[in-house]
């Protein structure tokens, strides 16, 4: 009696997993059927939507169905996060992120969602940022603005694309190690915050290189550092490490989905990104921005990367507490 128990328990076991993977296969086979939203938490016109188009439009003509790019700003793209995490895990809402979705986010706003809300999907791109001056500063370098800050704390404000965001991010790191204090003035995103330093509102900006190259054309602004370790490839610029040494934080970007995207779907957008980023008029336009396509070996190497960059990005935010407006 126990025996028989026994085996229409495992039978059914089989068959409620036999049936999950051929869902979950199904699911694949028959993804995508309509539509795909790309959701991006920053304003047209940054870095951040400079990627999301390029790698929509690639995907689009990669999986035969248009990819719509749906920008969310506001409260350091918390906003975009919110909508992406809440939205039905079938692999048609995708989210571009970076570190601060991976579980800064809920340090310094009240957000409904965390790390665990969203499954890593793919790599993208990464690049430096460009620490930029307004030009009539007469900031020269590195060590120039650091003796300016020195002499008064707080005398230079510091321009960033929210609290808490990797720009805001990088100017804590660069306070932490280079000791100094500046006044954070934050905007709802890149492009804004690049634009006030070249209108002298602000003094200066971690800037991601779309929204600086855009200002430093004008004259208005200079570029003064990469905040990359090592030189970059595509920006002509000395690194921060130069002057502050152990300075690197660069920024990057990935798709997500929410947690519950069936294995199959997954599986489906990670192939289908690889293959974007090797195709070389998407390699062009990526570095176009000053992005560099690195695609992940596997899903769970992606998935280990982001909750790494997560943690690290957490305990900046922790200490960006100290200078958020």
């Amino acid at each position: 009696m126990q025996i028989a128990r026994a085996l229409r328990v495992a039978a059914v076991a089989l068959a409620v997993a036999g049936a999950t993977a051929a869902g979950q296969a199904a699911a694949g086979d028959a993804y995508p059927a309509k539509p795909i939203t790309l959701v991006i938490g920053f304003p047209p016109g940054g870095g951040a939507d400079q990627v999301g188009r390029v790698y929509a439009n690639a995907l689009s003509k990669r999986l035969g169905q248009p990819v719509i790019v749906e920008n969310r700003p506001g409260a350091g793209s918390t906003i975009g996060a919110s909508h992406a995490a809440r939205a039905q895990p079938d692999g048609y809402t995708l989210f571009l992120g970076n570190s601060s979705v991976m579980g800064s986010d809920g340090v310094l706003y009240k957000v409904d969602y965390s790390a665990e809300s969203f499954t890593p999907v793919a790599q993208l791109t990464t690049g430096p940022m460009v620490l930029i001056a307004n030009a009539r500063l007469g900031i020269k370098s590195v060590q120039d603005l650091i003796d300016r800050a020195r002499r008064k704390a707080g005398a230079i404000n510091v321009a960033s694309s929210g609290n808490g965001v990797i720009t805001h991010l990088a100017a804590v790191e660069f306070m932490k190690l280079a000791h100094v204090q500046f006044m954070h003035i934050p905007f709802k995103g890149g492009a804004a915050a690049a634009q006030s330093v070249a209108a002298g509102d602000t003094d200066i900006s971690f800037a991601t290189a779309p929204s600086a190259k855009a200002v430093i054309d004008t004259g208005k602004v200079v570029a003064l550092a990469v905040t990359s370790a090592e030189p970059s490839r595509l920006l002509p610029y000395p690194p921060i490490a130069r002057t502050v040494p152990g300075y690197d934080l660069s920024n990057w970007w990935g798709i997500f989905v929410p947690k519950g995207t069936p294995d199959a779907v997954v599986d489906v957008l990670f192939k289908a990104s690889n293959e974007v980023l090797a195709q070389e008029d998407v390699r062009a336009g990526l570095a176009s921005g000053y992005e560099e396509a690195t695609p992940s070996q596997s899903i769970a190497a992606f998935d280990a990367f982001a909750r790494k960059e997560g943690a690290k990005g957490l305990s900046l935010a922790r200490e960006s507490t100290k200078t958020v407006n």
